[in-house]
């Protein structure tokens, strides 16, 4: 099984002296798009009017336009530490032990608006784009579906796939129909039996939940076995067609 991860619109700074083009990142086969979309973000980053209209800055974030126009040469980290958000912390907690890290390294992914489908353990800078911003030069959607079905998705047809990204993300690069994949939703499940989709904090049961496969005793093999890892996050499990159900109660 693979895990699919939406990144997170707040970033840590810092990180290794290395510039992006000495550490490279997973699916080479994506640098043409990435060249196309870092090129297109850092152009626009030359007016800053347009910019911060562009991404929605307010005047206390103005600084991410020279965070953006650094890209290439800006310290870089592994981007499940890079990203900060709620799924983040929960995700990475305290830290992770060598066996965790291990699994992460092997089974999990994130979508970038900027440099799509990554390795979780890949090297990256700090950036800011996300999937719903509308460059005047380029269209996200038009350059990652494109070059995931053509660059990816035939490398990840052999394995199911658990696609816990936000729906934006999901837009930039569809999983096709011919490779098994389940999406994840997160339901609150109130007293009374009703369930609703959760708010902002459906991140971290997800976080919670991916956690749960990291420390696993063996990596998950099978449906049942994530409705096990998903019992030890305090979620309940269900499965509808090509939709897996975590049920929360809301307590989080």
């Amino acid at each position: 099984m693979l895990f699919l991860l939406p990144p997170s619109e707040t970033k840590r700074v810092g990180g290794l002296n290395l510039s992006l083009q000495q550490v490279g990142t997973t699916f080479g086969g994506l640098n043409e798009a990435r060249d196309i979309v870092r090129g297109a973000l850092v152009d626009m980053c030359g007016d800053q009017a347009r910019a911060a209209k562009v991404l929605k800055l307010s005047a206390k974030q103005l600084h991410e336009i020279d965070t953006n126009l650094k890209i290439d040469s800006g310290a870089v980290m592994p981007a499940y530490q890079r990203y900060s958000g709620t799924l983040y912390e929960a995700l990475v907690g305290e830290g992770l032990s060598s066996q965790q890290l291990a699994r992460l390294k092997e089974l999990v992914l994130i979508q970038s608006a900027l440099f799509g489908l990554i390795s979780a353990s890949d090297l990256i800078p700090a950036y800011r784009l996300s999937a719903t911003t509308i460059m005047p030069n380029v269209s996200l959607r038009d350059a990652w579906v494109q070059a995931h079905e053509s660059f990816v998705w035939p490398r990840l047809k052999q394995t199911p796939i658990i696609d816990l990204r936000s729906k934006a993300y999901v837009a930039l690069a569809p999983i096709p129909d011919g490779i098994e994949s389940f999406y994840v939703d997160v339901l609150v499940q109130s007293s009374d039996g009703s369930r609703k989709p959760m708010n902002h904090f459906n991140k971290k049961s997800k976080g919670l939940f991916m956690r749960g496969v990291l420390s696993a005793a063996k990596p998950p093999s099978s449906l049942p076995h994530l409705a096990k890892i998903a019992e030890t996050a305090n979620l309940g499990f269900e499965v509808d067609g090509s939709t897996i159900m975590l049920i929360s109660d809301g307590i989080v």
